[in-house]
């Protein structure tokens, strides 16, 4: 069994320029590490997540907040850190973004596109476009965008950087799983998609039951409140931990064929009727450039921007490390972003948009980064353009129409 991730939630307070409280978690890293060996459980990273940042500090305040947030997390011995999101409202916070993520290598942050009552907000959208633009002009290879998400309805608990973020109470611990390897061994040979199911759910059932009793373990030995397992499928960069060829072991060939929206959401009612306590997203994760054979089917020209788009409606978590033209626009990039925000606002469920232009490639262009969860892909094709005026309102008038 896998851990890809323990985060713990942590409401961090800023007091005169500085963190006044980081001697609260600066021996959780170890005892983390040291109870999931004892449990004799893989855990590849340790992750901190505090509060949305605009609930912190002032805007002027933010890149000095980020160095701050990083140095202790790394004194304290996480591998990652989320300051969470600015939201729909925070618009001062936004421009900040860029330099705090330029600057902190370990660092993830986010903007919130939807509203509390659940509409998109058009302005965060635009700036989240922005946002990635500037990512990629101003970090090596656009890898700058691997820290960087447009959030929609995303929210708190979630253990999968970038959409984490702490609720601002007690000390919490959320865990996300890495089971694609067993979830391909359960459909393996599966005479129907029916067989499949049952097989996938008999044996995530197993597993999902023996992390959950070392979950609660863990949060009795820390003082913590166990937020629950996001049970979402995903993948690591090799055939055998692949969520793409789940799919295709089950006769569909090749991932994205007639029947693939079926076998998505097949496998995520699956994963949503785990018997443990869940947290985030419990979908299906399909990041193509952490899939080893999303990213093989990209190089071969055979995987749609669309198809990805489509799935997030009934498996998934959205659009998710998304290899693009350098080319492509931010009104472009907004225009995902938007897409993704309304399948979120209209089916009632938590989607993210991570983007990464790469600069300089066009598509069909191998990608490849010295980056352990990634592998080798292509580049996507993106036609078309987007209307930049969608976005901006007119600051004479307060209508409400730059909300959807």
């Amino acid at each position: 069994m896998r851990v890809r991730a323990v985060t713990i939630g942590w409401t961090v307070e800023w007091q005169g320029g500085r963190i006044a409280n980081g001697a609260e978690i600066a021996r959780l890293p170890q005892r983390v590490r040291a109870y999931f060996a004892e449990a004799g459980i893989e855990l590849q990273t340790l992750r901190l997540a505090t509060q949305p940042f605009p609930n912190v500090v002032a805007p002027e305040e933010v890149t000095v907040f980020a160095r701050a947030l990083c140095a202790v997390a790394e004194t304290a011995g996480f591998d990652y850190v989320s300051m969470g999101p600015a939201g729909p409202e925070q618009h001062a916070w936004m421009s900040h973004i860029v330099p705090a993520l330029v600057e902190n290598e370990t660092l993830f942050a986010a903007i919130s596109t939807t509203t509390d009552d659940g509409r998109v907000a058009l302005p965060a959208v635009e700036a989240a476009g922005r946002v990635i633009s500037e990512l990629a002009r101003r970090t090596a290879g656009g890898f700058g965008n691997l820290r960087f998400a447009a959030l929609a309805l995303c929210p708190p608990g979630i253990p999968f950087f970038p959409a984490a973020y702490h609720d601002g109470g007690e000390v919490a611990l959320s865990v996300a799983w890495e089971v694609a390897d067993d979830a391909l061994a359960a459909v393996t040979g599966a005479r129907s998609l029916g067989e499949a199911e049952r097989r996938l759910e008999e044996r995530l059932s197993q597993v999902a039951e023996r992390l959950w009793t070392a979950v609660e373990g863990l949060a009795v030995r820390l003082g913590a409140r166990a937020l629950g397992i996001d049970c979402s499928l995903a993948p690591y960069p090799d055939e055998t931990r692949s969520v793409a060829a789940a799919f295709e072991r089950l006769g569909l060939q090749p991932f994205g064929a007639p029947g693939t929206l079926a076998v998505a959401a097949s496998i995520t009612s699956v994963l949503q009727r785990l018997p443990v306590r869940r947290t985030g997203f419990c979908g299906l994760m399909l990041p193509v450039l952490e899939d080893a054979r999303l990213g093989a089917l990209a190089q071969a020209g055979q995987l749609q921007l669309s198809t990805l788009l489509v799935a997030s409606a009934v498996c998934g978590v959205g659009l998710d490390v998304i290899p693009l033209p350098g080319e492509t626009t931010a009104a472009q990039l907004s225009g995902l972003v938007l897409d993704v925000a309304t399948l979120a606002t209209r089916l009632k469920k938590p989607l993210l948009t991570r983007l990464m232009p790469i600069p300089g490639l066009r598509p069909g262009e191998t990608v490849r980064f010295a980056f352990s969860f990634f592998a080798p892909a292509a580049v996507l094709p993106l036609a078309g353009a987007v209307p930049q005026q969608w976005f901006t309102s007119d600051p004479g008038q307060n209508t409400g129409e730059d909300e959807l």
